[in-house]
């Protein structure tokens, strides 16, 4: 593939407080591609097809409190998982044409020495920006934080809050071939269709009904055993009330508090110590010498029709900070990516 033209690029600039404003936060830059001849050893160059856009971005945007990865400094490149093909290459282990997944950042093309870098074999009936989805980061952290911090047994209730995003929507289904019975938290009538007609959940709730708490507590009447929270806030507060005896609840987000000025913090925490229940934290990144077995059991319920997803498209880009501002407003239903390219250019 021969580089010429451009890398549009979108900086970090200004470290937000509350929610953020795309354009005071980010910058969109154009610099050269980078060239084959500016290589060191064991370096190469990446197309960058594909980028996610994650809740967790707005906790690397924050230098100050504790984090399990350095803040994203001010005016470096905005830190983000991509997918896309080598387009040359110094390394022994990557080759032009390989296709890989990189922490590649919010750019057009990105040099990488290999670190975490991810050469990548596409199984049957998958998509390059799956990678990125079922088995990427979202994936790895369904099944991990599921499985491992979980442990749902047959015949148990399982409730998963922001249920119709990318991770929420692969827990529930992931809980259904573990035989559970599976609730859903998602915020429209919609999305909430989308979870019991087509994903096949038990139940799902819109957090936004006047009697929503009414209808948690009607939809749990031997209450919860597995608690999957992706958002923090009052509904993790309610689902505290409704732990069952020795129940789990998987702290794996709080998108309703990451642009709050002022977090809100569970108030209910007590009822842990009433029903000997636990609650637990967890990164995905603790997992990564375990990938390939979520990889594999999760390529096989795709290609057995257990699995269904759905993606939700920002193109271009210049466009990704508005469209990582839909994902906090809730806009989205299943994987918010960004399109850089079409996978069939001719670079």
């Amino acid at each position: 593939m021969a580089l010429q033209g451009t890398n549009t690029q979108v900086l970090f600039v200004k470290r937000p407080i509350g929610q953020f404003n795309p354009t005071e936060t980010f910058k969109i830059v154009k610099t050269p591609v980078p060239t084959v001849e500016s290589l060191k050893e064991g370096e190469f160059i990446v197309r960058n097809y594909w980028l996610s856009l994650d809740p967790a971005m707005r906790g690397w945007m924050s230098d100050s409190r504790r984090s399990y990865i350095r803040p994203v400094e001010i005016n470096e490149v905005m830190r983000g998982q991509t997918v896309g093909v080598v387009v040359a290459s110094k390394s022994s282990k990557f080759r032009a044409g390989d296709k890989v997944q990189i922490m590649g950042g919010w750019q057009e093309f990105t040099v990488s020495n290999g670190k975490g870098a991810w050469k990548l074999d596409v199984p049957p009936g998958a998509h390059l920006h799956d990678f990125l989805g079922i088995f990427g980061g979202t994936g790895m952290t369904a099944y991990f934080g599921l499985l491992d911090i979980g442990k749902p047994k047959a015949g148990e209730t399982v409730v998963v809050s922001g249920a119709a995003g990318a991770t929420g929507s692969l827990v529930g289904q992931i809980a259904k071939i573990k035989g559970t019975r599976v609730i859903g938290i998602a915020g429209s009538k919609e999305k909430c269709d989308w979870l019991e007609k087509e994903l096949g959940f038990d139940v799902a709730l819109n957090y936004r009904d006047a009697d929503f708490s009414k209808k948690l507590a009607a939809a749990t009447p031997k209450y919860i055993d597995v608690y999957f929270d992706n958002v923090g806030g009052d509904i993790l507060d309610l689902c505290l009330k409704r732990i069952a005896q020795k129940g789990r609840i998987v702290v794996c987000g709080a998108i309703s508090q990451y642009n709050e000025k002022n977090p809100q913090g569970p108030k209910n925490y007590t009822t842990l110590i009433t029903q000997r229940a636990r609650m637990e934290g967890f990164i995905v990144f603790d997992y990564g010498p375990r990938y390939p077995e979520a990889v594999r059991d999760i390529a096989k319920w795709l290609q057995e029709g257990k699995i269904k997803r759905r993606e939700f498209v920002t193109e271009g880009l210049e466009n990704a900070p508005e469209g990582l501002l839909r994902l906090f407003k809730g806009e989205n239903t299943g994987k918010t990516l960004v399109k850089l390219v079409n996978e069939k250019s001719k670079l």
